[in-house]
Protein backbone atom coordinates (compact mmCIF):
# COMPACT_ATOMS: atom_id res chain seq x y z
CA UNK A 1 0.00 0.00 0.00
CA UNK A 2 2.90 2.32 0.91
CA UNK A 3 4.53 1.33 -2.30
CA UNK A 4 1.56 2.56 -4.31
CA UNK A 5 1.00 5.93 -3.10
CA UNK A 6 4.15 6.37 -3.42
CA UNK A 7 4.05 5.55 -7.48
CA UNK A 8 1.07 7.58 -7.22
CA UNK A 9 2.16 10.64 -6.03
CA UNK A 10 5.28 10.23 -8.59
CA UNK A 11 2.85 9.99 -11.30
CA UNK A 12 2.30 13.37 -12.31
CA UNK A 13 6.56 13.95 -12.22
CA UNK A 14 6.60 10.79 -14.27
CA UNK A 15 4.07 11.62 -17.01
CA UNK A 16 5.96 14.91 -17.39
CA UNK A 17 9.34 13.52 -17.28
CA UNK A 18 7.42 11.05 -20.07
CA UNK A 19 5.98 13.53 -22.13
CA UNK A 20 8.07 16.41 -22.62
CA UNK A 21 11.55 14.64 -22.34
CA UNK A 22 11.42 10.79 -23.01
CA UNK A 23 9.07 11.13 -26.06
CA UNK A 24 10.88 14.14 -27.57
CA UNK A 25 14.80 12.11 -27.16
CA UNK A 26 13.35 8.82 -28.65
CA UNK A 27 11.66 10.61 -31.79
CA UNK A 28 14.81 12.45 -32.51
CA UNK A 29 16.61 9.25 -31.58
CA UNK A 30 14.67 7.44 -34.22
CA UNK A 31 15.03 10.74 -36.59
CA UNK A 32 18.62 10.09 -36.63
CA UNK A 33 18.93 7.04 -38.07
CA UNK A 34 16.60 8.16 -41.09
CA UNK A 35 17.45 9.67 -44.20
CA UNK A 36 16.82 13.31 -44.57
CA UNK A 37 14.03 13.98 -47.21
CA UNK A 38 14.87 16.76 -49.92
CA UNK A 39 12.00 19.01 -48.80
CA UNK A 40 12.49 18.34 -45.12
CA UNK A 41 11.60 15.83 -42.70
CA UNK A 42 12.34 12.34 -42.78
CA UNK A 43 11.87 9.15 -45.05
CA UNK A 44 12.99 5.54 -45.10
CA UNK A 45 15.32 3.89 -45.50
CA UNK A 46 17.31 3.88 -42.02
CA UNK A 47 20.89 4.95 -42.36
CA UNK A 48 23.66 5.80 -39.94
CA UNK A 49 24.92 8.76 -42.57
CA UNK A 50 23.91 11.43 -39.83
CA UNK A 51 26.50 10.18 -37.60
CA UNK A 52 28.81 9.38 -40.20
CA UNK A 53 28.93 13.27 -41.17
CA UNK A 54 29.69 14.28 -37.57
CA UNK A 55 33.12 12.94 -38.85
CA UNK A 56 33.52 12.34 -42.70
CA UNK A 57 32.28 14.58 -45.34
CA UNK A 58 31.43 12.89 -48.85
CA UNK A 59 32.78 13.95 -52.08
CA UNK A 60 31.11 13.86 -55.46
CA UNK A 61 32.11 10.58 -56.26
CA UNK A 62 31.35 9.01 -52.94
CA UNK A 63 34.29 9.11 -50.77
CA UNK A 64 34.66 9.75 -47.79
CA UNK A 65 36.95 12.72 -46.20
CA UNK A 66 37.68 13.02 -42.84
CA UNK A 67 36.72 16.80 -41.36
CA UNK A 68 37.37 18.29 -38.20
CA UNK A 69 34.26 20.90 -39.06
CA UNK A 70 31.50 19.74 -36.57
CA UNK A 71 34.29 18.85 -34.22
CA UNK A 72 35.60 22.60 -34.05
CA UNK A 73 31.71 23.19 -33.31
CA UNK A 74 31.25 20.90 -30.86
CA UNK A 75 35.07 22.11 -29.11
CA UNK A 76 33.74 25.28 -29.31
CA UNK A 77 30.57 25.02 -27.60
CA UNK A 78 31.79 23.19 -24.84
CA UNK A 79 34.76 25.78 -23.88
CA UNK A 80 31.84 28.44 -23.86
CA UNK A 81 29.63 26.35 -21.57
CA UNK A 82 32.40 25.57 -20.11
CA UNK A 83 33.64 29.43 -19.43
CA UNK A 84 30.04 30.34 -18.64
CA UNK A 85 29.76 27.81 -15.90
CA UNK A 86 33.20 28.83 -14.24
CA UNK A 87 32.13 32.22 -14.71
CA UNK A 88 28.40 31.98 -13.10
CA UNK A 89 30.55 30.01 -10.08
CA UNK A 90 32.55 32.60 -9.46
CA UNK A 91 30.15 35.00 -9.53
CA UNK A 92 27.43 32.78 -8.15
CA UNK A 93 29.19 31.57 -4.63
CA UNK A 94 29.88 34.96 -2.87
CA UNK A 95 26.34 36.47 -3.90
CA UNK A 96 25.21 33.77 -2.60
CA UNK A 97 27.09 33.34 0.90
CA UNK A 98 26.25 37.28 0.86
CA UNK A 99 22.38 36.37 0.95
CA UNK A 100 22.58 33.56 3.44
CA UNK A 101 24.12 36.30 5.49
CA UNK A 102 21.00 38.72 5.72
CA UNK A 103 18.41 39.00 7.75
CA UNK A 104 14.93 36.86 6.98
CA UNK A 105 13.40 39.83 5.18
CA UNK A 106 16.15 40.87 3.15
CA UNK A 107 16.80 37.26 2.06
CA UNK A 108 13.50 37.46 0.52
CA UNK A 109 13.92 40.66 -1.46
CA UNK A 110 17.81 39.09 -2.73
CA UNK A 111 16.45 36.31 -3.72
CA UNK A 112 13.60 37.93 -5.71
CA UNK A 113 15.73 40.06 -7.95
CA UNK A 114 17.57 36.75 -8.23
CA UNK A 115 14.36 34.95 -9.83
CA UNK A 116 13.11 38.22 -11.14
CA UNK A 117 14.59 37.52 -14.61
CA UNK A 118 13.12 34.34 -14.56
CA UNK A 119 9.56 36.87 -15.80
CA UNK A 120 10.89 38.15 -18.56
CA UNK A 121 11.48 36.36 -21.71
CA UNK A 122 14.66 35.38 -22.68
CA UNK A 123 14.46 36.41 -26.55
CA UNK A 124 14.10 40.22 -24.90
CA UNK A 125 16.52 39.91 -22.04
CA UNK A 126 18.89 38.80 -25.09
CA UNK A 127 17.81 41.42 -27.50
CA UNK A 128 18.44 44.27 -24.94
CA UNK A 129 22.10 43.75 -24.69
CA UNK A 130 22.12 44.19 -28.15
CA UNK A 131 20.81 47.56 -27.95
CA UNK A 132 23.29 47.70 -25.27
CA UNK A 133 26.70 46.55 -26.80
CA UNK A 134 25.76 48.02 -30.29
CA UNK A 135 28.01 50.83 -31.43
CA UNK A 136 25.25 53.58 -30.81
CA UNK A 137 24.16 51.92 -27.67
CA UNK A 138 24.51 52.82 -24.31
CA UNK A 139 28.25 50.95 -23.00
CA UNK A 140 29.45 52.95 -25.72
CA UNK A 141 27.86 56.22 -25.33
CA UNK A 142 29.11 55.99 -21.12
CA UNK A 143 32.43 55.18 -23.11
CA UNK A 144 33.07 57.90 -24.81
CA UNK A 145 31.20 60.17 -22.38
CA UNK A 146 34.15 59.49 -19.51
CA UNK A 147 36.56 59.99 -22.36
CA UNK A 148 37.66 56.35 -22.13
CA UNK A 149 37.82 55.92 -25.70
CA UNK A 150 37.51 58.19 -28.88
CA UNK A 151 35.11 56.17 -31.13
CA UNK A 152 32.66 53.48 -30.67
CA UNK A 153 34.36 50.05 -29.68
CA UNK A 154 33.35 47.16 -30.88
CA UNK A 155 31.67 45.03 -28.32
CA UNK A 156 29.04 42.95 -30.19
CA UNK A 157 29.34 40.05 -32.42
CA UNK A 158 32.03 38.35 -31.03
CA UNK A 159 32.92 35.10 -28.46
CA UNK A 160 32.73 38.16 -25.76
CA UNK A 161 29.36 39.13 -26.04
CA UNK A 162 27.71 35.52 -26.46
CA UNK A 163 29.74 34.28 -23.11
CA UNK A 164 28.53 37.97 -21.53
CA UNK A 165 24.83 36.61 -23.27
CA UNK A 166 25.28 33.59 -21.33
CA UNK A 167 26.77 34.26 -17.84
CA UNK A 168 23.67 36.72 -17.63
CA UNK A 169 21.14 34.37 -19.33
CA UNK A 170 22.06 31.16 -16.80
CA UNK A 171 23.53 32.49 -13.58
CA UNK A 172 20.03 32.37 -11.55
CA UNK A 173 20.58 28.44 -12.13
CA UNK A 174 23.88 28.26 -10.29
CA UNK A 175 23.04 31.21 -7.43
CA UNK A 176 19.34 29.50 -6.06
CA UNK A 177 21.47 26.02 -5.75
CA UNK A 178 24.51 26.81 -3.62
CA UNK A 179 21.85 29.22 -1.71
CA UNK A 180 19.69 26.16 -1.11
CA UNK A 181 22.79 24.38 0.19
CA UNK A 182 24.71 27.11 1.98
CA UNK A 183 21.35 28.19 4.25
CA UNK A 184 21.45 25.17 5.43
CA UNK A 185 24.80 25.24 7.32
CA UNK A 186 25.25 25.79 10.63
CA UNK A 187 26.49 28.84 11.89
CA UNK A 188 28.00 27.52 14.95
CA UNK A 189 30.65 25.49 12.79
CA UNK A 190 32.55 29.20 11.16
CA UNK A 191 32.21 30.39 14.85
CA UNK A 192 34.15 26.92 16.20
CA UNK A 193 36.33 27.93 13.12
CA UNK A 194 37.43 31.09 14.28
CA UNK A 195 37.66 30.48 17.78
CA UNK A 196 40.08 27.95 16.87
CA UNK A 197 42.22 30.73 15.12
CA UNK A 198 41.41 29.51 11.35
CA UNK A 199 41.39 32.27 8.98
CA UNK A 200 38.71 33.06 6.22
CA UNK A 201 40.99 31.31 3.50
CA UNK A 202 40.64 28.04 5.57
CA UNK A 203 37.31 28.25 7.04
CA UNK A 204 35.87 28.61 3.25
CA UNK A 205 38.34 25.48 2.34
CA UNK A 206 37.43 23.45 5.11
CA UNK A 207 34.19 24.57 5.87
CA UNK A 208 32.05 25.97 3.36
CA UNK A 209 33.33 24.53 0.21
CA UNK A 210 32.53 21.04 1.06
CA UNK A 211 29.20 21.89 2.67
CA UNK A 212 28.66 23.47 -0.68
CA UNK A 213 29.49 21.21 -3.50
CA UNK A 214 25.85 19.61 -4.21
CA UNK A 215 24.77 22.89 -4.39
CA UNK A 216 27.84 23.83 -6.73
CA UNK A 217 27.02 20.45 -8.80
CA UNK A 218 23.50 21.25 -9.37
CA UNK A 219 23.65 24.44 -10.23
CA UNK A 220 26.95 23.48 -12.83
CA UNK A 221 24.89 21.00 -14.54
CA UNK A 222 21.92 23.60 -14.33
CA UNK A 223 24.32 26.41 -16.14
CA UNK A 224 26.41 24.04 -18.62
CA UNK A 225 23.65 22.05 -19.84
CA UNK A 226 21.60 24.99 -21.40
CA UNK A 227 24.50 27.14 -22.24
CA UNK A 228 25.68 24.41 -24.44
CA UNK A 229 22.56 24.32 -26.55
CA UNK A 230 21.61 27.57 -26.24
CA UNK A 231 21.41 29.47 -30.00
CA UNK A 232 19.36 32.46 -28.72
CA UNK A 233 23.17 34.60 -27.31
CA UNK A 234 25.36 33.13 -30.60
CA UNK A 235 22.74 34.04 -33.09
CA UNK A 236 21.58 37.76 -31.59
CA UNK A 237 24.61 38.74 -29.82
CA UNK A 238 27.34 36.55 -31.81
CA UNK A 239 25.84 37.55 -35.49
CA UNK A 240 26.10 33.88 -36.60
CA UNK A 241 29.49 34.48 -37.78
CA UNK A 242 30.69 31.41 -35.15
CA UNK A 243 28.33 28.17 -34.65
CA UNK A 244 27.57 26.59 -31.95
CA UNK A 245 26.01 23.46 -31.29
CA UNK A 246 22.31 25.17 -30.54
CA UNK A 247 22.72 27.21 -33.63
CA UNK A 248 24.05 24.13 -35.58
CA UNK A 249 20.58 21.81 -34.70
CA UNK A 250 18.13 25.03 -35.21
CA UNK A 251 20.36 25.54 -38.97
CA UNK A 252 19.87 21.89 -39.84
CA UNK A 253 16.11 21.62 -39.15
CA UNK A 254 15.42 25.00 -40.94
CA UNK A 255 17.57 25.81 -43.46
CA UNK A 256 19.50 23.24 -43.82
CA UNK A 257 16.29 20.69 -43.86
CA UNK A 258 18.38 18.03 -42.96
CA UNK A 259 16.69 16.49 -39.66
CA UNK A 260 18.77 13.30 -39.40
CA UNK A 261 21.80 15.25 -38.86
CA UNK A 262 20.06 17.70 -36.82
CA UNK A 263 18.75 14.83 -34.82
CA UNK A 264 22.05 13.07 -34.61
CA UNK A 265 23.52 16.16 -33.08
CA UNK A 266 20.72 16.95 -30.95
CA UNK A 267 20.90 12.98 -29.40
CA UNK A 268 24.93 13.21 -28.52
CA UNK A 269 24.59 16.42 -27.07
CA UNK A 270 21.40 14.94 -24.69
CA UNK A 271 23.17 11.64 -24.04
CA UNK A 272 26.25 13.25 -23.27
CA UNK A 273 24.13 15.57 -20.60
CA UNK A 274 22.82 12.17 -19.16
CA UNK A 275 25.47 10.81 -18.56
CA UNK A 276 26.92 14.02 -16.65
CA UNK A 277 23.82 13.47 -14.55
CA UNK A 278 23.82 9.91 -14.15
CA UNK A 279 27.38 10.67 -13.15
CA UNK A 280 26.44 13.26 -10.07
CA UNK A 281 23.67 11.65 -9.11
CA UNK A 282 25.64 8.00 -8.37
CA UNK A 283 27.82 10.48 -6.67
CA UNK A 284 25.81 11.89 -4.54
CA UNK A 285 23.83 8.87 -3.26
CA UNK A 286 25.23 7.25 0.34
CA UNK A 287 27.82 4.77 0.19
CA UNK A 288 25.61 2.16 1.79
CA UNK A 289 22.88 2.81 -1.37
CA UNK A 290 26.23 2.55 -3.65
CA UNK A 291 26.62 -1.24 -2.88
CA UNK A 292 23.10 -2.11 -1.48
Amino acid sequence: MTRLRSLLLMAPSLLTIGIFMAVPMLVALAYSFMTSSPYGGVQMPFSVGAYIQILYDEDFDGTLAFTTDYLMIIGRSVVLAGLTTAACLAVAFPTAWFIVCRAPRQRQLLLFLVSLPFWINTLIRTYCWVLLLRDEGLVNHLLEGAGVTDEPVTLLYNDGAILLGLIYTFLPFMVLPIYSTLERVDHRLIEAAYDLYANRRLVFRRILWPLARPGVAAGALLVFAPALGSFLAPDLLGGGRKLLIGSLIQLEFTSGRNWPFGSAIAVLVSTGVLIAMLIQARRGRPPSELHA
